[in-house]
């Protein structure tokens, strides 16, 4: 039986005894499209004399030896995920495996994708959690470290990088086609673990550019992507907010850069965002923009350029033992990169856009029934792989800012300069981090991390006051409360602002920080004080879920467009939407809300947020008898904003890909006429994606068939013109359609991660009649589709394809017996039911309140 599934106490056991030193990694690429041939010679340094076993996942192991001896029967010492050796030596030892590797197109592993433009193959490596293993024979855990050398055979033509500097490839023949190859052999990289390796080859393009280092370094920085998508590539840009990064980092770090290079490669078909491979980060395609995106896009993709920096050190550099410290890379990037944006880039609002996009994430996965501690427990590779989450990634940020609130600024990266120097090329624990920073600020932060990164679940902080006769406070208290199932009451530095209404302006007129404790603590500050709107957590210090009292309340949904402060305005917006999504606001006063002051925001990536939740309101959040009145609503004001926006503004653009989300048969002159051209907006060019957004629409109202989209396909025939015409098909509102998606991604195993998501999205566009057949084939097909499918097209099976477009009871009910049938199946597969299962049951709990 295959073993895929490593536990933490067989990697505990495993470097008990055993260290690695340094991998020889061989490959040929030149086998065709289905396999590579891999070789992996490990040097081992063994305590004990043991039995143990290598990390491998391929077709076939061709050979095994050990300290120069040749072993019988390798067939028989794999079972597809671990091979077995026999016992060490003590000393040193010298292990190499060579196997016939597999091309993925999951995204997992070494993925291989070819271009329909030029018909040129593109490959790139997806290590993270534990896939390197698919690429190489390896010890698959973080704290075996070692230094790699690869030896690459390849395509001449191609370019070959890896986390060393690129060579110069040697001819090596040709293949068996009669086409030139050649050998690229990079030299020995620094120690780190081995899911940071990399490899990315083809005929990438792009801009070959350098980074100055506080050192005086001239590092090479090339931006790369598919030769095709290249001419698209603001290269020069994007090195910029690197370079930035850089001297940010560099001088709050008190650490040089600790690499040779730092490539940036924007690679197809990609399952994250990006990934911090040392000198070698890859990104998703999407942030390579060959049509007209929103600031809020361009910003996110600047956050994730320096969110992968910060990984160099925190992550690279010095590394986790183990997965449960997987928080502290991912939070603690999530955090750097906000703060480096808000201070080191023209993204000075960066910490309004975590407030209202990366905070919402995290206190909606937190409110979760998966929720978890930040530091979760790791057990093995199948726990590792859920907890991706909010939790790892914006609340444990979010708890971030609240330590360095806690402990001051200065005395935080003192500490942090102190453990980068100490730890450096090494693992560690949350333990060491800790140290370091008691050290510096002489707090106590042990019991204040078993609180706050041990514990589960968001508390809710609400004002308690008195006012006197003339409106000025009595008595002010804050009152904290937690959900019955996650009990626990933190401590809080945060600060209270007032607000008041004055020539025509919000504005702040009183503020004060302090320290929150137990279920109330009184204010005494605050008394004598007035104001219009009282603000808990102003500026957004801690992590909480915030009221309003009444009066405050009342003012906001007057006032709400006349504050002046944008990270204010925000957190309203935010604790609004908290009282919304827990049946406290009925659902169309946020609609109402939103309609009468989202033309206010000209912050790019608030209006993205907002115009998320209005999808929600719009939609699932409306009771069933109103919900198609609400929809004609939505989408008629949506119309009358993309008029009423500037000509060319990000306002324009994003109020009309909204508008192109809701538009119902009411809408549909209006969608044809921007298909067909004779409708225009003020400076807006209906460029290439946004033709296909219409597309898509047109399609989902039944005006576009399979030919008509084929025409808008042959005028774009490219890697985003098949996806997004698989979603126009799929959107299509016959029974037929929806048959033909549902067969090509369930009944099928052909299609590659992103198309898959493609054609679930266009199925998903579609009326309760169509949706309603496939509620119980859902729940059917759930198994089989995590027997069968890697994890990733598992996961986004079941994700995609949970019946959550229209809540109700039978939707809960049936997730419920879905879910008591299945109470001991591994966590993965029950994850997304019990998540989807949560967020039906909670829209049907804003449904009833609306009533």
């Amino acid at each position: 039986m295959t073993s895929e599934n490593l536990t933490r106490a067989e990697a505990q056991e495993r470097s008990s005894f055993l260290s690695t030193s340094h991998y020889d990694v061989k490959l040929d690429l030149t086998k065709g499209p289905k396999t590579f041939l891999t070789e992996s010679t490990i040097y081992v340094n063994a305590t004990e004399a043991r039995e143990t076993f290598v990390d491998l996942i391929a077709p076939e192991v061709l050979e095994i030896t050990l300290n120069g001896e040749t072993l019988d029967n390798p067939g028989e010492r794999f079972d597809g995920a671990r091979v077995q050796l026999p016992a060490l030596k003590v000393g040193e030892n010298v292990i190499t495996i060579r196997a016939n590797g597999a091309y993925m197109n999951t995204g997992e592993g070494l993925h291989r994708m070819v271009d329909p433009v030029d018909n040129e193959v593109y490959l790139y490596t997806q290590f993270e959690v534990s896939d390197a293993r698919r690429m190489y024979a390896n010890f698959e855990q973080p704290d075996l470290k070692a230094t790699f050398a690869f030896t690459i055979t390849a395509p001449a033509h191609w370019r070959v990088i890896s986390i060393a500097p690129s060579p110069e490839p040697v001819p090596a023949g040709e293949d068996s086609d009669g086409q030139p190859i050649a050998t690229w052999t990079f030299e020995k990289t620094p120690k780190i673990s081995t899911y940071l390796t990399a490899l990315i080859a083809g005929k990438y393009e792009g801009y070959d550019g350098t980074i100055t280092s506080r050192n005086g370094r001239e590092i090479p920085a090339g931006v790369y992507a598919r030769a095709s998508l290249a001419p698209y590539l603001d290269g020069e840009y994007i090195v910029s907010i690197a370079q930035q990064g850089f001297e940010f980092y560099e001088n709050l770090f008190d650490y040089d850069y600790p690499f040779p290079t730092y490539d940036q490669i924007f690679v197809p078909e990609y399952n994250m965002g990006a990934m911090e491979h040392p000198g070698a980060v890859t990104f998703v395609e999407r942030y390579v923009f060959r049509s007209a995106v929103s600031d809020a896009i361009r910003e996110r993709r600047d956050l994730t350029i320096l969110h992968e920096l910060a990984h160099m050190w925190f992550g690279d550099l010095v590394t986790m033992k183990w997965w449960d410290d997987l928080w502290l890379n991912e939070s603690f990037a999530e955090f750097a990169s906000t703060l480096s944006s808000a201070r080191a880039t023209r993204w000075t609002n960066a910490w309004t856009t975590f407030a209202g996009s990366e905070k919402a994430w995290a206190y909606s996965q937190d409110q979760l029934p998966s929720t978890h501690p930040i530091v979760a427990d790791m057990v093995d590779f199948d726990a590792v792989e859920t907890n991706f989450d909010g939790i790892t990634y914006a609340k444990g940020a979010s708890v971030l800012r609240q330590l360095v609130a806690y402990v001051g600024e200065e005395s935080f990266f003192k500490g942090l300069r102190a453990y980068f120097k100490k730890y450096e090329w090494q693992n560690t624990t949350l333990n060491d981090l800790l140290d370091e920073l008691e050290a510096t600020s002489g707090r106590d932060l042990r019991s204040w991390s078993k609180l706050w990164l041990e514990t589960t679940g968001v508390n809710t902080l609400r004002p308690e006051i008195d006012r006197n006769n003339d409106g000025t406070v009595a008595s002010f208290a804050v009152l904290q409360s937690a959900a019955s199932e996650h009990p626990t009451i933190r401590p809080h530095r945060l600060k209270i602002g007032g607000y008041s209404l004055e020539g025509g302006v919000v504005t702040r007129t009183v503020s004060v920080e302090t320290d929150i404790d137990g279920e109330r603590t009184e204010i005494a500050d605050l008394a004598g004080k007035k104001a219009d709107l009282w603000l808990i957590n102003d500026e957004d210090l801690t992590y909480a879920k915030v009221r309003l009292d009444d009066d405050s309340l009342a003012f906001a949904l007057e006032h709400l467009r006349d504050i002046d402060d944008e990270l204010a305005r925000t957190l309203v917006w935010s604790a609004t939407w908290d009282m919304t999504r827990d049946a406290e606001l009925p659902s169309r006063r946020y609609l109402d809300l939103l309609l009468k002051n989202i033309d206010r925001e000209k912050d790019s990536s608030v209006l993205r947020t907002l115009l998320g939740r209005l999808d929600l309101v719009g939609t699932r959040y409306a009771a069933p008898a109103d919900r198609a009145e609400r929809e004609k609503k939505v989408a008629s004001a949506l119309w009358e904003l993309t008029q009423g926006a500037d000509g060319g503004s990000d306002q324009q653009l994003q109020f009309l890909e909204s508008y192109l989300q809701f538009a119902g048969k009411d809408d549909l002159d209006t969608v044809k006429g921007l298909f067909d051209g004779s409708l225009t907006l003020a400076d807006r060019e209906i460029d290439t994606d946004l033709k296909w957004q219409i597309t898509i629409a047109l399609a989902a109202l039944g005006a576009i068939d399979e030919a008509g989209i084929d025409e808008v396909l042959a005028s774009d025939d490219t890697q985003n013109g098949r996806k997004s015409a698989l979603t126009a098909k799929a959107a299509i509102p016959t029974a037929e359609a929806k048959a033909a998606a549902w067969k090509k991604t369930v009944g099928e195993d052909t299609l590659a991660n992103e198309h898959l998501t493609c054609a679930i999205v266009g199925f998903n566009r579609a009326s309760e009649e169509l949706r309603a057949p496939y509620i119980d084939p859902y729940f059917e097909m759930i198994e089989k589709a995590w027997a069968s499918r890697s994890s990733e097209i598992a996961n986004r099976l079941i994700q995609g394809y949970f019946p959550g477009q229209y809540p109700s009871e039978e939707i809960v009910a049936k997730a419920d017996e879905w879910l008591a049938s299945h109470e001991d199946a591994i966590y993965g597969m029950r994850r997304p039911v019990l998540e989807g299962r949560d967020s039906v049951a909670r829209a049907v709990r804003v449904q009833n309140a609306d009533k």
